[in-house]
């Protein structure tokens, strides 16, 4: 097993780090892992982390249903059931964010439900996703367009209208030269979604360690509003919208009290836990379970004259 260790930052480059949590791996493996956190930007991150090559037995679950659409028990039929409702907010939300109703490229695209969606609402679609069974019924679901397996090299540079990611980027080992490669790929007037687990929302305080959205080690990465507009400032980019993603709140306090089975409250709890986040959220700026990050290229500076 091969493990590496980040020596700066991904978002500002610094060395200085100190430990934030060590938060056990309930999904797959029971192994712990450490989540640092940057002393000068407050980036948060595990670390280490297990390498490219070797992070795909942390995967080898039948529990991942943006994996496998056929995947059984309570909290998968909840998260099926939410997904059918918010598919058509997520349609929603692109075609009125979208300078226009054109290419898309959904980054990570699991099973291919959004981009069937999309595709159905008139957008021409395409998708990358590493996961094989995953990416094979994509391409099923899509009526035989394609579904590519990780290279973005493919893709003509500024070809596409809009780029999603949904509860992707947190899994990507190269942050920084991904986040390049998908930038490069949108029209001068194109977007980009960003959807993530938010370190600083209520339910990621009340659970601490056990709190489901840490993920480690699949997620690499733990994002606050601050530190994903600076990593989106580095690549020359702009938050033009943060957005909510409520239903996340309940999720995840599902998976959460899941981890917890000694002193579980059972959907009480959940249904407690989430409503709490979400009015916290609605009263502290925003900081909802799950944030969606809308981003356009920064406009170019004039030089003074």
């Amino acid at each position: 097993m091969g493990y590496e260790r980040l020596d700066k930052c991904p978002v500002c480059g610094k060395t200085e780090f100190r430990n934030k949590l060590v938060v056990e791996d309930k999904t797959v493996s029971r192994e712990s892992f450490a989540i640092v956190q940057c002393e000068a930007c407050s980036f948060q991150f595990t670390n280490p982390r297990p390498g490219v090559a070797d992070i795909g037995r942390y995967y080898e679950s039948d529990a991942y249903v943006s994996h496998n659409s056929a995947a059984a028990g309570f909290i998968n039929q909840a998260y099926k059931v939410a997904r059918f409702f918010t598919m058509r907010r997520k349609v929603a939300l692109l075609n009125k964010l979208a300078a226009r109703r054109g290419k898309l490229l959904d980054y990570g695209c699991g099973t291919g439900h959004f981009l069937a969606a999309a595709k159905s609402a008139g957008w021409k679609v395409a998708g990358l996703e590493p996961n094989a069974r995953a990416r094979e019924e994509a391409t099923s679901r899509l009526g035989g367009i394609a579904i590519s397996q990780e290279s973005l090299v493919q893709f003509e540079q500024g070809s596409f209208d809009a780029i999603t990611l949904w509860h992707v980027l947190e899994h990507v080992h190269t942050l920084n030269e991904t986040l390049a490669q998908l930038i490069a790929l949108l029209k001068p007037d194109g977007v980009l979604l960003i959807a993530v687990p938010n370190v600083e929302s209520l339910d990621a305080q009340h659970y601490r360690e056990h709190w489901a959205a840490y993920d480690v080690p699949r997620h690499l990465y733990h994002f606050a509003p601050k530190t994903m507009a600076q990593l989106l400032k580095k690549h020359k980019m702009a938050i033009s919208h943060t957005l909510p993603m409520p239903l996340d709140a309940y999720y995840v306090s599902m998976l959460s009290e899941r981890h917890l089975a000694e002193r579980r409250g059972g959907l009480l709890s959940v249904l407690k836990t989430g409503y709490k986040s979400n009015q916290y959220a609605a009263e502290h700026g925003g900081q909802y379970s799950s944030l969606l990050y809308v981003a356009r290229r920064r406009p170019a500076t004039t030089p003074a004259s």
